[in-house]
């Protein structure tokens, strides 16, 4: 996650925006130079919350790499410590987190859960729309 406020600072969106000021002034700085402050704000907040191990709750199986991060840096891991907890190469860590393990299987997610000394429980619930909709259809 610190890696991604340096990258947002390093490379902002739109920084190749260019919009001069009227009668000649100087050019005003780009309009994505002035937001990554708040984008910075955000992550440090989001950064310290995982720190504190309040760690980010899933709605979407998809979004298992961002709790297996966040799971690494609760515990004060580095990237090289669960390469070496896991037998693998630190890169092969640093790729897996740059793409938030996308496309990351069971098998492989349980491994590296399984170094992180860590369990996850999963609950399937009826989304509340539907829910709502079942109240209505057993009112009438």
């Amino acid at each position: 996650m610190v890696r991604s406020i340096l990258y947002r600072l390093a490379y902002p969106r739109s920084c190749h925006e260019y919009r001069p000021e009227p009668h000649g002034r100087q050019p005003i700085l780009p309009y994505a130079t002035r937001l990554p402050q708040a984008r910075l704000t955000e992550d440090v907040n989001e950064d310290e919350r995982v720190r504190r191990r309040e760690l980010p709750v899933i709605t979407r199986l998809m979004q298992i790499g961002r709790l297996l991060i966040a799971t690494r840096i609760a515990q004060g891991l580095t990237q090289r410590g669960l390469a070496e907890r896991r037998g693998i190469s630190e890169s092969l860590v640093s790729r897996g987190e740059r793409n938030e393990y996308h496309g990351i299987t069971v098998e492989r997610a349980q491994r590296i859960l399984d170094a992180l000394h860590e369990t996850v429980t999963t609950r399937v619930e009826e989304p509340a729309s539907r829910t709502r909709e079942r109240e209505l259809a057993g009112a009438a």
